[in-house]
C-alpha cells in the first residue's frame, strides 16, 4: 500500500508534503504532485503536512478519487521527482 495524492492538489501544487517525505516519493507533474507507490513507506508524515488535503492512505481514497490511485502510479513512472520546495501554483 502507498499514499495518494489526488484531486484537490490539482493546480495548486503545495510541497509541504514533499519536504518531509524521508524516502523522496513524490514527483512533480505540470499541475500536481504524485507518489510513486513503489517507493513509499507509508509514514504519514505527507498526508499531515498537506493543506488541502489532497493526500490519503490507499485504502483510505475516497470512491469518487479511486482513479487517482492508478494515476499516481502511472504518472510517477513519467514525472521526474522533487525534493525539494517550491512556489504553489495558486
Amino acid at each position: 500500500m502507498a499514499y495518494v495524492v489526488t484531486a484537490a492538489c490539482s493546480g495548486c501544487k503545495y510541497t509541504d508534503c514533499v519536504v518531509v517525505c524521508p524516502c523522496e516519493c513524490f514527483r512533480e507533474g505540470d499541475q500536481m504532485l504524485y507518489i510513486d507507490p513503489e517507493e513509499c513507506i507509508d509514514c504519514d508524515a505527507c498526508r499531515t503536512e498537506c493543506p488541502v488535503d489532497a493526500i490519503y492512505y490507499e485504502d483510505d481514497v475516497p470512491d469518487q478519487l479511486r482513479e487517482y490511485i492508478q494515476l499516481n502510479a502511472e504518472m510517477a513512472a513519467k514525472t521526474p521527482p522533487i525534493t525539494e520546495r517550491k512556489a504553489p501554483l495558486k
